[in-house]
């Protein structure tokens, strides 16, 4: 720690002589401190000051800052400050230290202005702009890939294929028809709770039918989707960024988009169909239970009334949905992993913005196919 520091006040001809001494090193913060304090409060503002550097026997950053603020807190007083004295040895620490934050700060931007929710505005315009060039590049690139792999069959990725498909298929099975099933209860319950009031118990079997075929069936499942698989693809190719494993393949030679994207967006496309079959069905027996044990209604009857209620039609609305919206997760969730930079930040940030833009672009593509297929009449 060295000899403690000291700053001590002596009148001399016209200024006030301040004699700085001792060890002006962090390891002295707290002492350091209270001097500075104690001479500004004490010195007249109208009488200049020197500083004699003379007597330091060592100096960090800490202590030439502390110096520095002393001097620029007389810069707007009449009695000015100045230094004199500073050991030689330390002359190229204190310059840095006096030419660091010289500019006056600029004066925050108002919450609320007009202009600066102009700013927001376009920046946020330029954001989505950005993200879908993104998406359309991932795509296009997907596409390209795609004519790939069918001008030469051989160079698909079967193995790799398969392993994603088990993953995201199969492994997903028990999860998604547990989830299904009770979605499908919790409807069917609410129905007969509400339905009842009117005498309407059997439009139950009606509400349940149309709408986990149609519309819930699918898009629960591609939610789910999209929060398991699509953030484990996005982790897994920010991870392989950040090893740079995927510059590694380029520079074999190899193409990422055939090595590592095409096999996961096909096993996606091929196992969001089977998963919303698997999770329909699920969430009909679920229906069923409600039906059976809080509805009171036999199996026999609900199974009757669901064939009455539901066409063919209902069904293959929600199976034509489901590839569409594996192929948005697999896109985004593709595109989001290849923007991961050098850090673990990074990889949480687009890993969680991987999900959001999925979930989100999942329930926009299932409105969009609401008012296709209600323009004709299916």
């Amino acid at each position: 720690m060295g000899s403690p520091p000291s700053l001590v006040a002596r009148p001399g001809s016209g200024r006030i002589e301040l004699t700085a001494e001792g060890s002006w090193t962090v390891a002295n913060a707290r002492n350091l401190d209270g001097l500075i304090d104690e001479t500004v409060r004490t010195t007249p503002p109208d009488q200049p000051i020197a500083v004699n550097m003379h007597g330091i026997t060592s100096l960090d950053t800490y202590g030439a800052w502390l110096i520095e603020r002393l001097i620029r807190a007389r810069e707007a007083l009449p009695g000015r400050a100045t230094l004199y004295g500073l050991p030689e040895r330390y002359h190229s620490l204190y310059e840095q230290v006096q030419r660091s934050e010289r500019k006056p700060a600029s004066p925050p931007k108002h919450a609320f202005s007009i202009p600066a929710k102009i700013e927001w505005l376009g920046r946020a315009t330029a954001g989505i702009g950005r993200e879908l060039t993104a998406f359309a590049a991932m795509l296009g690139a997907l596409v390209v890939s795609l004519g790939r792999v069918i001008a030469n069959p051989r160079s698909f990725r079967l193995t790799s294929t398969l392993h994603h498909l088990d993953r995201v298929g199969w492994q997903a099975v028990p999860i998604m028809v547990l989830i299904t099933f009770l979605i499908g209860c919790i409807i069917a319950q609410q129905g007969f709770f509400h339905f009842r009031k009117f005498g309407a118990d059997a439009y139950v079997v009606d509400m349940v039918g149309i709408l986990i075929l149609r519309e819930i069936g699918v898009l629960i499942v591609a939610i789910m989707m999209a929060g398991r698989s699509g953030s484990a693809y996005t982790a897994e190719l920010g991870s392989m960024k950040m090893r740079e494993e995927i510059d590694a393949l380029r520079t074999m030679g190899r193409d990422p988009m055939d090595v590592l994207i095409l096999p996961r967006v096909v096993a996606l496309v091929i196992a969001l169909p089977i998963l919303t079959f698997l999770g329909s069905m699920a969430a009909l027996y679920g229906g069923g239970v409600v039906a059976w044990l809080y509805g009171g209604m036999s199996p026999d009857i609900y199974i009757e009334r669901l064939r009455e209620a539901v066409s063919l039609t209902h069904f293959e609305v929600g199976m034509i949905k489901a590839p569409f919206m594996a192929l948005v997760i697999g896109v985004v969730a593709c595109a989001q992993g290849l923007a991961v930079k050098g850090s673990a930040e990074s990889l949480g940030r687009e890993t969680t913005a991987s999900v959001v833009k999925s979930i989100f672009l999942v329930i926009v593509l299932d409105g969009l196919f609401a008012v296709f297929f209600a323009s004709v009449d299916m």
